[in-house]
């Protein structure tokens, strides 16, 4: 059975809040780890949002 391309990340805040968000990217084409600039709800602002593990 082939690997899938697309695998599920977990963005983090940076702003150490503990909301993430969660999305898919494709494991061939994007080999780095994403860093998105996206809304924290909990800080009330726009923070830088990395990639981690979904456990």
């Amino acid at each position: 059975m082939a690997k899938a391309t697309t695998i599920k990340v977990k963005l983090v805040s940076s702003a150490d809040t503990g909301f993430y968000y969660v999305t898919r990217k494709n494991s061939r084409t994007m080999t780095d780890k994403i860093v998105k600039k996206k809304y924290d709800p909990v800080a009330k602002k726009h923070v830088e949002f990395r990639e981690a593990k979904i456990k």
